[in-house]
């Protein structure tokens, strides 16, 4: 994939949401240079489950493809020399350290815009740059719990409840790839570099934004979440997970008298369209009830027919062999760096019909540090003296 080809990338990124959104972007093309400390990142050293893969951490194998590793210690005067020199030719700085960090080691956006006036600066943090939250962590689950998401995920009457997933880092760095996408083009026009800023915290609002605008504009939300099984506070009956006699169905949209008829059920033909919104509790439960009398396989069978919308509820193990996956390529198996097979989920868009490929799996630290400074003109004796002095870190 070539769309960025020729758009040179230096990312300093952690965790999650900035590594991604840097994957993303050498997805489509872009030459992106992983600038790691001499130990590595925190991804490489922390793994979800705490498991790795050959030495690798499931957070690089997810974040990592696609992008050359250049390793330095930018607390080093000649590392930071090395970082202005890269800076000076690149299109886009990333980072996602805490407000001012980048400043403090000579690195900000003020300092290197004087060296590259058409660089795109790009930041991500927890809370932004500025403000009374500003140097607070920056974590998905704290997220959850600040934005309401949590409040407004789970049973009315159960307790907040955390989505099992890592969603605000993961659309945090979506936007923060759109965002530098929208800097790049902008620049096409005037020439001219410029900041952007994402943070989590807004990320957060907006992976909510229908129910929040609802809210925000007066909707009735006499509880926090769903009642009765129902998906969602603003969610007419019986929009909701429900289970089967052995296993569960997710119900969207249906009028009370397509239920009805789908579900053999004579008492739901006493509501009509309205009663989905004001009825909404009765009918869920009488759903709910008439689903557990029969068998998933049975349901899926009559839902379809009916054309309810619906669908069966997988797990992690489901998914490898659902039919539509396998047909879009959702993973791909490949030899890592280390030669064992890596398992991935790939880039989740298309272009004339094609997606990325994968040019390179995640690199050892340093993997492609000597090369990195070869191209910037650095000689061999230049290269040995910055390894000796430990500015710059090479695979042992």
């Amino acid at each position: 994939m070539n769309l960025l080809n020729g758009v040179k990338i230096l990312s300093f990124n952690h965790y999650l949401a900035g590594p991604l959104a840097a994957q993303t972007l050498a997805d489509l093309g872009a030459d992106v240079i992983a600038v790691e400390p001499i130990e590595g990142a925190f991804q490489r050293n922390w793994a979800v489950a705490n498991h790795f893969v050959a030495g690798d951490s499931v957070n690089h194998l997810a974040t990592g493809r696609n992008k050359r590793s250049l390793a330095v210690d930018l607390k080093n005067p000649d590392g930071i020399a090395l970082v202005k020199k890269l800076a000076a030719t690149a299109d886009v700085v990333m980072e996602n350290f805490r407000p001012g960090t980048m400043a403090k080691l000579g690195l900000g956006y003020d300092t290197l815009k004087q060296i590259n006036p058409g660089l795109i600066y790009a930041a991500a943090t927890g809370f932004g740059s500025d403000g009374p939250y500003k140097d607070r962590p920056g974590q998905d689950l704290l997220l959850q719990a600040l934005s309401g998401l949590a409040m407004r995920t789970g049973r009315a009457d159960g307790e907040p409840t955390a989505v099992g997933a890592v969603i605000v880092d993961q659309h945090a760095a979506s936007l923060y790839a759109m965002s530098i996408l929208a800097a790049l083009f902008a620049r096409t026009k005037t020439g001219a570099g410029q900041l952007v800023e994402v943070n989590l915290y807004q990320a957060a609002l907006d992976l909510q934004v229908e129910p929040l605008t609802a809210w925000l504009n007066g909707a009735p939300s006499p509880t926090s979440r769903g009642p009765s099984g129902i998906a969602a506070w603003f969610s007419p009956g019986p929009y909701g997970i429900h289970a089967t006699a052995d296993g569960f169905l997710a119900i969207s949209m249906a009028s009370p008298k397509a239920l009805a008829g789908a579900l053999d059920c004579d008492e739901l033909k006493q509501f009509g369209e309205a009663d989905s919104f004001s009825r909404r509790e009765e009918i869920t439960r009488l759903v709910a009830g008439r689903l557990k009398q029969r068998l998933n396989s049975e349901w899926l069978a009559v839902l379809e027919a009916a054309r309810i919308w619906h669908a069966p509820v997988q797990d992690y193990s489901d998914l490898q062999a659902d039919p539509q996956l396998k047909h879009l390529g959702s993973f791909k198996t490949i030899d890592g760096a280390h030669g064992a097979p890596v398992t991935m989920v790939m880039h989740p868009a298309r272009y004339d019909g094609r997606s990325p490929e994968i040019r390179l799996p995640p690199q050892p630290l340093g993997a492609q540090t000597r090369d990195i400074l070869e191209e910037a003109g650095y000689g061999a004796a230049d290269i040995a003296a910055m390894i000796e002095t430990r500015a710059i870190g090479v695979p042992q």
